[in-house]
């Protein structure tokens, strides 16, 4: 571009030249055509160019000087300004140009010519005689107020001169000004929501010089414009502007808003809802807007959305709904809306079919869903169908799509099946834990589970346990969904090994149960189960081997039933609510005569939210043994306390009665408390916690001889649940009593 710019002048020239010779033949028509050269003149230039140069020849493009002459939108805006309209008011805007564009701070008198303080003479100036507006006195005040907008307006430059480092920092403020239909609009949601998307926001971390900023906030100019059309303001008006802030490092951007007046709604037309079937008033009072109501797009979106929805729990699996149109009168300052409906024909649900690789089959599925064959369709029960089957674990991902099986007759509804599709999930998992407590020392365990073992949800899962005070080996065959949904049989085998301060026991048990569980998809409010035990143990507690017993055979027989009510917010980390069980086991014990007793525990806690951060948590349990001494009943049956489960602090199991050597020997009553205020800080938190409980030779605690402990815990809150580090300490402990107990696990401590 360069190039051709050095070149011009003289193509220019040399076209005047030839024009002008031209114009001397037209001159004269009857002349005769002279091609022949003119006799060359001594003073003519070509005549003394030695080298001979063409004029009319365009000069060669130099190399190298090529220069891309810049867009418009690549030039900064001027320090300061967001837009030029939207600095100054109108009456200031040429002073302002003015300012741009001269040096001087004093008004000259083309200024005066220009801002009407003065006539402009013939010569374009301006003196006493051409004053106008008023007199000396009112050109004068005006001139004065004149000159202080314009110096303050360069003193504001200035300061925002100094600020633009290339890394300016910004506060952003929107304010609404008054207007008759401000009450309309929640001001506090519109300032969220545009903090939510504000380009200044979301860059407000990179670093950025004055122009790069006034284009994010002509960006969040236009965001504001589009927001206010969504509530219903139509004819709103936003200004912006950008100010140094006195004594800070950063500018200040102000968003002032005029919403205007609010446009409503004329008509309502839900086109199409009329069809065979469908409860039309239920589902226009569903949609919720009604005439009159301001043309709020979101409450569009949300009552067509609503209207679906109806129609989709009423028995139409084909219904649709087309996009809103809304038709705008500025001269009335209303909407015309049309949402086009098409119902589509109403269904019954008729059967499940499945397409899974065996891992259901149609029966099973049916009998998992909570609907039945004949009942009215229900788009939420077949998305609860999708969600039981995510709970299996044995899928990845599962497609439900209603296949119409009969057409609608008449009034009379037709028949959907549901058409499943899964993808298997990974059907085997070997796992590991790694813990360690004080008093129990470290325990590792592993496992191996294969999920189908049997078909359907026939899991099998073999479990070993080592650790210093703990071996055990077991073998569990689990069923979900038996018989009915929501069921799960669990029958298992286990043989263990336990050495612990309190008793010895070599056990073997086979148990079975049957019972409602509760998980992480659908955390039920009411979970109950009902089980059988019989058990060979062969144990030896610490009394006896203070004087040198030996190991005692117990053959036990016991029926364990809980019931236990869940009215938390989250199975693994609660923050509210509260939780309630009950466990009774009636038992038979068989060791040089019969006993037959009664275990009873209760269990509740409650959780009290105090801010976004911290919940307050508070635990009870009580337990009773009645119907048998404690020296009837087997060590290993008895109850004890302390511990990371406990209280913590303590040892585990090494609250209550000691014998002669200092080791617990359990007791038939028991009673613990714990409360805790979990502090969170994004994925992490700290725990402090006090506990209290003991155990009892008797079957009623009587809360004498509490222990009490505390302590602080570190939290890591990670996808699959919290992981905990507590470290507690005895406040009133027994003889040998460690002062400092670490306790290392996964989940909260209750």
């Amino acid at each position: 571009m360069l190039a051709v710019g050095w070149a011009w002048p003289v193509v220019c020239h040399a076209q005047q030249a030839d024009a002008a010779q031209v114009g001397q033949v037209q001159d004269d028509p009857s002349a005769p055509l002279d091609t022949s050269p003119a006799d060359p003149s001594p003073t003519d230039p070509q005549v003394a160019d030695p080298l001979s140069i063409d004029p009319l020849a365009p000069l060669d493009q130099l190399p190298g000087m090529e220069v891309e002459w810049p867009d418009a939108g690549d030039i900064p805006a001027w320090p300061g300004e967001f837009a030029g309209e939207d600095v100054l008011p109108p009456e200031t805007q040429a002073a302002d140009a003015s300012d741009s564009s001269t040096g001087d701070l004093v008004a000259t008198d083309a200024d005066d010519a220009r801002d009407g303080l003065a006539v402009a003479g013939p010569s374009g100036a301006s003196g006493e005689d051409a004053a106008i507006g008023g007199d000396d006195a009112d050109i004068a005040t005006r001139r004065a107020e004149r000159q202080a907008e314009r110096e303050a307006r360069r003193a504001e430059r200035q300061a925002l001169r100094e600020i633009d480092d290339g890394d300016v920092r910004y506060r952003v403020t929107v304010n609404f000004l008054p207007s008759e239909d401000l009450a309309n609009l929640d001001q506090d949601a519109f300032r969220n929501r545009f903090q939510a998307l504000s380009t200044l926001q979301r860059l407000s971390d990179d670093d950025a010089n004055l122009a790069q900023v006034n284009r994010r906030a002509r960006d969040d100019n236009d965001l504001i414009d589009t927001m206010l059309r969504v509530y219903g303001f139509y004819d709103g008006d936003v200004r912006n502007s950008v100010a140094a802030i006195p004594g800070e490092d950063r500018v200040a951007l102000t968003f002032d808003v005029n919403t205007g007046p609010i446009y409503r709604l004329s008509a309502i037309d839900l086109a199409g809802l009329d069809a065979i079937g469908v409860d039309v008033p239920a589902a226009r009072a569903a949609f919720g807007l009604q005439i009159g109501d301001p043309a709020n797009s979101d409450r569009i979106v949300a009552g067509r959305l609503a209207v679906l929805t109806r129609l989709l729990e009423t028995g139409f699996p084909f219904a649709q709904t087309g996009e809103p149109d809304l038709l705008i009168d500025h001269e009335a300052r209303s909407g015309a809306l049309t949402v086009p409906v098409t119902p589509g024909g109403q269904y019954r649900f008729g059967g499940v079919i499945a397409d899974d690789d065996g891992l259901f089959g149609s029966r099973h599925l049916e009998r998992i869903a909570r609907f039945e064959r004949g009942d009215i369709f229900q788009a939420s029960e077949m998305d609860d169908l999708r969600r039981a089957i995510l709970a299996t674990g044995l899928v990845s991902t599962v497609a439900l799509t209603p296949v119409a099986a009969r057409e609608p007759v008449g009034t009379e509804p037709g028949t959907v099946d549901i058409n499943v599709e899964t993808v298997a999930a990974p059907l085997r998992t070997i796992a590991g834990e790694v813990g360690y407590g004080t008093g129990e020392g470290y325990r590792a365990e592993v496992s191996w589970e294969h999920r189908n073992f049997f078909p359907p949800e026939g899991l099998v899962r073999v479990r070993a346990v080592g650790g210093t005070q703990e071996q055990l080996i077991n073998l569990v065959y689990r069923r979900n969904n038996f018989i009915k949904r929501d069921r799960v049989l669990t029958a298992q085998l286990l043989a263990s090994n336990i050495d612990r301060d309190a008793f010895e026991a070599r056990t073997l048990l086979v148990a079975a149960s049957l019972e409602r569980q509760t998980n992480l998809i659908f955390q039920k409010k009411w979970t109950w189960s009902l089980g059988a035990e019989v058990l060979r143990t062969d144990e030896r507690d610490s009394r006896t081997r203070v004087v040198g017993g030996s190991r005692r055979t117990y053959y036990i027989a016991a029926l364990p039933t809980s019931l236990t009510y869940d009215g938390t917010d989250d199975l693994l980390d609660p923050t509210s609510g509260f939780r309630l069980g009950g466990r009774i086991s009636p038992e038979y014990s068989l060791q040089s005569g019969s006993k037959g007793y009664a275990r009873i525990q209760i269990d509740g806690s409650y959780y009290q939210p105090v801010s976004d951060r911290i919940v307050l948590a508070g635990r009870v349990r009580l337990g009773s043994i009645v119907g048998a001494n404690r020296f009837d009943i087997a060590p290993s049956r008895r109850f004890y306390a302390g511990g990371g489960g406990s209280v913590r602090g303590y040892g585990f199991q090494a609250i209550g009665p000691r014998d002669g050597n200092n080791d617990p020997i359990g007791g038939n009553g028991l009673a613990e408390f714990s409360l805790e205020a979990r502090v969170r800080f994004g994925d992490f938190g700290v725990v402090p916690f006090f506990d209290a409980g003991n155990v009892y030779a008797g079957s009623t605690p009587d809360l004498s001889g509490i222990r009490y402990g505390a302590g602080i815990g570190v939290r890591y809150y990670s996808s699959f649940g919290p992981l905990r580090l507590d470290l507690g300490t005895p406040l009133n402990p027994q003889p040998g009593d460690s002062r400092i107990g670490v306790y290392i696990s996964l989940g909260q401590a209750f």
